[in-house]
């Protein structure tokens, strides 16, 4: 039963956050590698027997039972177990089939979780790798392709996160107001970095992961109920990630090949996602900052409205990239806006701007950057140009769907000119 497996790596994804967390609050935080150890069992369990003996019924609830007779055959024989054991029970009880009512984000053992991770005492890598693993669910190869950092590195700053918790008594109790303000913007940061991973997907034949997506999503939605995060941004970075997932749908082709935003079928596109998109977007505007959230909401938001890409408001979406530019200024953000000027100034000008990015640190291996100068080239009939772009991109890190697409653009530019 080949179709096992991705079934086991989907609910895995969508679920080992939840599990790690719900065991680190049994456990406390200095249990967290024995949680870990737990579920990565449970996944084991499931790739050793759902091939060969059939899908359960209910994959998630066979998951947590798995996971929980794995914890309890783990600490059976250690003092910690006595008195436990009904704790123990109730915290892998599987979760309903429908999903439950948000509970305050001090009480989703996940939301606490990326809490205690943006605590001031974690320096930004330690956090976001902590995070990555114990929320995300990301093993260390994963983590060092989002961090750009070697898989050894990236090992080792899960290990110092989790000392420096250790050391410090750091729990998933709710931090005190004080405390909690401190730690607002970096749980933002967290949850939206959780959203782009399952955005990005970073993974060799795919592009896009729904549960990881729809996962953060969730964690968004519990914030936007806790009076702690019930602001302004939260919102906003909210309904950023429901113009996204709403578009995810169409981005890869039932070939399973990539399809830029010019060749989607918007009929696929999720409009109960976008109406809340909208909704979580008007809820943002009751502040007086303006966050990038806002701004990267506002652009997304252009993007859905548009009945078709041909009605795109790209002066619009450039005056929104500027004040962006502003706001939150990278490297990224100027590629972004070179696609967007290029279709309200020509190619031309945005191939100088992008020729200007070839010196940044974080472009260094961003196959993106010459995949698009490549674009650029061909609208300007430079296909020798084009074509040394697209090979560019080709040795740089790209998703199996983003190296066909370039790949074809090559193929195709090579077999037009050899007509010639």
């Amino acid at each position: 039963m080949p179709e096992a497996v991705p079934l086991v790596d989907e609910v895995f994804r969508r679920e080992a956050g939840r599990l790690v967390s719900r065991l680190a609050r049994v456990f406390g935080v200095g249990g967290l590698d024995l949680a870990e150890d737990v579920v990565q069992d449970a996944m084991l369990a499931a790739l050793q027997q759902w091939p060969y003996h059939g899908v359960p019924t209910d994959p998630v609830g066979w998951l947590y039972r798995v996971a929980r007779n794995r914890a309890v055959d783990r600490v059976r024989r250690t003092r910690w177990w006595h008195g436990h054991e009904d704790v123990l029970r109730e915290a892998l009880t599987p979760p309903p089939a429908s999903p439950p009512t948000p509970r305050a984000g001090f009480d989703d053992d996940e939301l606490a979780m990326v809490w205690m991770a943006c605590h001031p005492a974690l320096s930004d890598d330690l956090r976001v790798a902590l995070a990555l693993k114990t929320v995300g669910g990301l093993s260390a190869r994963e983590i060092a392709r989002v961090c750009l950092v070697s898989e050894a590195a990236a090992a080792q700053r899960v290990v110092r996160a989790k000392r420096a918790i250790a050391e410090r008594g750091i729990t998933l109790d709710a931090p005190a107001a004080a405390e909690r303000d401190l730690r607002v913007s970096a749980v933002l940061e967290t949850l939206y970095l959780l959203f782009t991973v399952g955005v990005t997907a970073p993974a060799d034949d795919t592009l896009g992961d729904d549960a990881r997506c729809g996962e953060a999503i969730r964690l968004a939605s519990i914030a936007a109920h806790t009076p702690a995060l019930d602001l302004p941004e939260t919102h906003a970075l909210l309904a950023l990630m429901c113009f996204h997932a709403a578009r995810l749908p169409s981005r890869i082709t039932e070939a399973g090949e990539l399809a830029l935003l010019e060749a989607q079928d918007r009929t696929r596109w999720d409009r109960a996602l976008a109406r809340a998109g909208f909704e979580h977007l008007g809820r943002s505007a009751r502040g007086t900052r303006e966050s990038r959230y806002h701004l990267e909401a506002a652009i997304a938001a252009v993007h859905v409205s548009a009945p078709e890409f041909e009605a795109t408001d790209w002066q619009h979406l450039l005056a929104l990239y500027d004040r962006l530019l502003l706001v939150a200024p990278s490297p990224v953000v100027e590629l972004n806006r070179a696609v967007v000027a290029s279709r309200v100034h020509g190619p031309r000008e945005a191939l100088d701007t992008l020729e200007r990015l070839h010196g940044a640190s974080a472009m260094r291996d961003y196959a993106l950057l010459p995949a698009i100068e490549g674009r650029l080239h061909e609208a300007m009939d430079e296909t020798a140009r084009a074509a040394a772009c697209y090979r560019l991109a080709l040795a740089r890190p790209l998703s199996g769907p983003e190296r066909r697409l370039v790949a074809a653009r090559l193929e195709a530019l090579t077999r037009d000119g050899s007509r010639r």
